[in-house]
């Protein structure tokens, strides 16, 4: 793509590596470079914090914000309640509103850490879709919306294809989901004047049937824009880690833990996530991202602080990486390792080893702690780990014991006081 963007937001997020595709650069660039420009991303709330698959998407919020517009993260208390269909293989389990009420509020409380809703110029809006989509009338939006959509093109989706080629039941509620996403862009059209949405490229066509909506009820020109699939130089999806999702509220993943996700990151993802993680100039990123050999790590480390101080702060950057230099270069047990506490009725006569590898979440199952121990991949206060029949009891517990799995995975157990 040789475009060559005049706006700051577009030419920001072009260099940085943030855009897959977009419905008309020119037209987009021409508007953010005329004035504000207001663009949402909307979010399901199917889990009580957003993950590190999300995170760059919520750069992206930052950069419209930095850039002098205005970012809208759309809650979908109304869209959770029939489920997103794109390239998944079952129905997403259906939630109640108690619990679509409690995942949104998690989730708000991450977006406050990357974007401003109480500055003057262009605050951030947090919205609702069940605002407009829980008072509708079934018969009045089958006749003025539902008659603007093609079942033959909705079907042609490589979301919707996918469920169909495999044979699997595709819900006429989750069919539905297609033109409740095309509505809220309608919606945040009318009422916010509101010109673009962004998302993931797997978001592309529910991005276009709103544009397509918008120009034939209301007779106007909108945009979209997505992000590549972001997945790491091995192959892996964005997000994952040895234990599950990578989440971003500080309850539910520790500060040090998400700081070590980013520290482990692989030598040919450094530079990339730089751009995208962080915001140190490119030219930095660039130049950490081409260190080799021993100097790479230091730009890992580099990497980990930008992004654990956007998230939790300068202050957890700081103990995190104390506490990783305690525990590797050092040897010692690091104080804000995850911890598991437990009470002397827990323990009663003893707990084995292998119960505290699944506990502290250092192994999935008994099973896999046990092949752990065998493999020679589990220690006990930095000395290996040979018997899998082993039993801590009090006395054991009485100063903190340090667990650990493969060289860069560690735990703290200790009885609580």
């Amino acid at each position: 793509m040789t475009y060559h963007p005049k706006s700051e937001f577009m030419a920001t997020i072009m260099e940085r590596g943030f855009i897959a595709d977009c419905t008309d650069y020119q037209a987009l660039d021409e508007a953010l470079n005329k004035g504000m420009v207001t663009a949402y991303i909307g979010y399901d709330a199917t889990a009580k914090s957003l993950h590190v698959g999300h995170l760059m998407n919520i750069m992206m919020l930052r950069w419209l914000q930095k850039t002098g517009h205005q970012p809208i993260t759309l809650m979908g208390g109304g869209t959770t309640k029939v489920g997103d269909p794109s390239f998944r293989a079952d129905e997403r389990p259906l939630l109640s509103p108690a619990q679509i009420g409690e995942n949104i509020a998690g989730m708000q409380r991450v977006f406050a850490q990357y974007l401003d809703y109480d500055r003057e110029a262009n605050p951030a809006l947090m919205l609702d879709n069940a605002e407009w989509l829980d008072g509708l009338n079934y018969l009045e939006f089958l006749r003025d919306i539902g008659r603007h959509f093609s079942v033959n093109r909705m079907l042609s989706f490589e979301s919707v294809k996918s469920r169909l080629d495999r044979e699997q039941s595709l819900s006429f509620l989750e069919f539905n989901y297609m033109i409740l996403q095309a509505y809220d862009f309608l919606e945040l059209n009318r009422r916010h004047d509101c010109l673009l949405q962004m998302g993931g490229s797997d978001q592309w066509g529910n991005i276009v049937n709103g544009i397509d909506l918008t120009r034939r009820v209301l007779d106007t020109e909108i945009y979209g824009l997505t992000t590549p699939l972001l997945t790491t130089s091995d192959g892996r999806k964005m997000g994952k880690s040895a234990n599950g999702a990578v989440w971003l509220s500080g309850e539910m993943l520790s500060p040090y833990e998400f700081w070590q996700f980013w520290r482990n990151s692989t030598d040919a993802d450094v530079g990339r996530f730089l751009k995208i993680f962080s915001e140190l100039p490119v030219e930095e990123c660039d130049r950490l991202g081409a260190l080799g050999g021993s100097e790479i790590n230091d730009a890992k480390v580099i990497l980990a602080n930008e992004a654990t101080t956007l998230l939790h702060g300068a202050d957890a950057a700081r103990t995190a990486e104390a506490t990783a230099r305690e525990v590797f270069e050092k040897g010692g047990i690091g104080g804000d390792l995850p911890t598991l506490e437990l009470t002397t009725g827990e323990v009663g006569g003893g707990i084995s080893v292998v119960q505290l590898l699944v506990r502290t979440g250092l192994a999935r199952t008994g099973k896999e702690a046990k092949r752990l121990i065998a493999d020679n991949g589990a220690r006990l206060n930095d000395a290996p780990l040979t018997d899998a029949g082993l039993v801590l009891d009090d006395a054991s517990l009485s100063a903190p014991v340090k667990l650990s799995a493969g060289k860069k995975r560690h735990a703290l157990v200790k009885l609580s006081s």
